[in-house]
């Protein structure tokens, strides 16, 4: 399985359809974590499974979960689990789905990690990266003993300092 991992566009367009674009051969799965700021029907995310983040007027669903080639992925945009401060809660929620990878958005901080055997990924944001001065977004590719997550400049270009490698 591999995916696609986008959030916090904050109104760009060009650039979400250009990642979209870059990728979509490659990926299983298009995931948009929310604050993308555009109309559930715009054209840039008919390929993409979006979440509503606490920045979106549309009526996209808070959260999405579903199992994909036997990994259950997890998808909110982390305003209501408080994920700038914490990701306890995320981790509840995630436990309570029986989620083998959570993606989030929010804090606009890139990072992916291991807790509990679940892996949490949050690409960052292509429009306002915080901890960063590039926008980043990302992909994960789940193998049978390992999943890897890459992480990209807006542009394409892949983060060097931030793949990240777990083990099954």
């Amino acid at each position: 399985m591999k995916a696609l991992i986008l959030s916090d566009s904050h109104g760009l367009v060009e650039e979400v359809e250009s990642i979209i674009s870059r990728h979509r051969a490659e990926v299983d799965l298009i995931l948009h974590c929310g604050d993308s700021e555009l109309a559930e029907q715009h054209q840039a995310l008919q390929q993409a499974i979006v979440v509503r983040g606490n920045c979106d007027a549309s009526r996209f669903p808070e959260e999405w979960s579903e199992t994909v080639q036997g990994a259950t992925i997890y998808a909110t945009h982390g305003h209501k689990y408080n994920v700038k401060m914490t990701y306890v809660t995320l981790s509840y929620r995630a436990e309570e789905i029986g989620a083998d990878i959570v993606c989030f958005g929010h804090s606009h901080v890139a990072t992916a990690f291991k807790e509990n055997g679940v892996i949490y990924i949050n690409p960052g944001s292509i429009r306002l990266p915080r901890n960063r001065a590039e926008g980043t977004y990302c992909l994960c590719e789940r193998r049978e003993t390992e999943t890897v997550v890459t992480f990209y400049t807006k542009d394409g270009d892949v983060v060097e300092d931030m793949i990240y490698l777990f083990s099954a």
